[in-house]
């Protein structure tokens, strides 16, 4: 952590030098996702929207792949200024900010339009201020589906099919509870290091989307894939408030209107990359189980008792979204 946060300072200095010359301001952007990856492509379309409506006053300088840390240590480096914008998945950042643990209930959202109407209106727009006091304020929201289970020697169908399986899960109370209620041992682990830990046994099987399956190459080792789509935790795209309150009235604007063209976006490349991705599956011979979601769901139930019980002031959001 300590070398890439020399790093990025190093490269802040060095660029910032730049800057002076052209008169240009560098935006820097780093995230975790391979440059195929369709969350990659909707930060292209916040790049090239960013330099469109500044004049190529503004310009985003991305570092993909991971090049200045994880999502945690990408979120410190906005926090103190190093680096402009990331994009992080909201349950690692419900550790910094908690209000982002709501997303991250399973089967809050009826279905991909409740979704996005909850983020895209009042309740989400509230969600991304919140991180301000922070540092770390949210521009808008990226569709990263729905997480189920693979598995690399059993099956799951139903719930009860979980029971003495170590299911790696984000470092997230909200993720570590869901899997346990339902008979599962959660383990959380470096998704890096979840190729290995599945190849030798050391977890059973994980969570995710389908295009993260597939660019994970973890459908090489994992012969099952149920859909039981127990959450939709989004990804967020993120400015730190040290590189905010740099710019004008009428900076803030552009960089705010190119985030949501590119949300935009990025929700079509998303839907094409799900496609495509359960096409790779299916041909590698992994076999897909359609289960009967109603059972997870109910089962799940006591992780959304448990958090109201210990953030009663979050009850009166989470009726929101559920009346929405």
């Amino acid at each position: 952590m300590i070398h890439k946060v020399f790093c990025a300072l190093f490269l802040l200095l060095f660029l910032q030098g730049c800057q002076k010359e052209d008169g240009v301001k560098m935006m820097y952007l780093a995230h975790t996702l391979p440059q195929t990856h369709p969350v990659h492509k909707g930060i292209l379309e916040f790049k090239k929207a960013v330099k469109l409506k500044s004049g190529g006053k503004i310009d985003v300088k991305i570092f993909p792949d991971g090049q200045l840390g994880s999502e945690r240590e990408t979120l410190e480096l906005l926090q103190i200024g190093s680096v402009a914008v990331t994009k992080v998945s909201a349950a690692t950042l419900s550790n910094f900010v908690p209000e982002y643990h709501l997303l991250g209930i399973p089967y809050l959202f009826k279905s991909k339009q409740h979704q996005f109407d909850v983020l895209e209106g009042e309740v989400g727009k509230s969600i991304l201020e919140k991180g301000s006091k922070f540092w770390l304020r949210g521009l808008c929201y990226y569709d990263a589906g729905s997480r189920s289970f693979y598995t690399s020697n059993k099956a799951i169908r139903t719930p009860e099919d979980l029971k003495g399986l170590k299911i790696r899960v984000m470092n997230n109370q909200m993720a570590i509870n869901m899997v346990n209620s339902l008979g599962g041992s959660a383990t959380p682990m470096s998704f890096g290091e979840l190729y290995t830990a599945i190849q030798q046994g050391v977890v059973d099987g994980a969570e995710n989307n389908p295009p993260s399956f597939v660019s994970s190459n973890h459908y090489e080792i994992s012969k099952y894939y149920t859909l039981d789509q127990h959450s939709s935790v989004p990804d967020v795209l993120l400015i730190g408030t040290k590189y905010w309150d740099t710019l004008s009235d009428q900076e803030k604007v552009w960089v705010q209107e190119a985030a949501d063209e590119s949300s935009k976006a990025q929700k079509v490349f998303w839907n094409e990359s799900v496609n495509e991705s359960m096409e790779i599956v299916k041909k590698a011979g992994v076999e897909i189980i359609i289960p009967e979601k109603a059972l997870f769901q109910e089962k799940s139930k006591s992780v959304l008792e448990s958090f109201e019980k210990e953030h009663p002031e979050m009850s009166s959001i989470i009726n929101k979204i559920k009346n929405q």
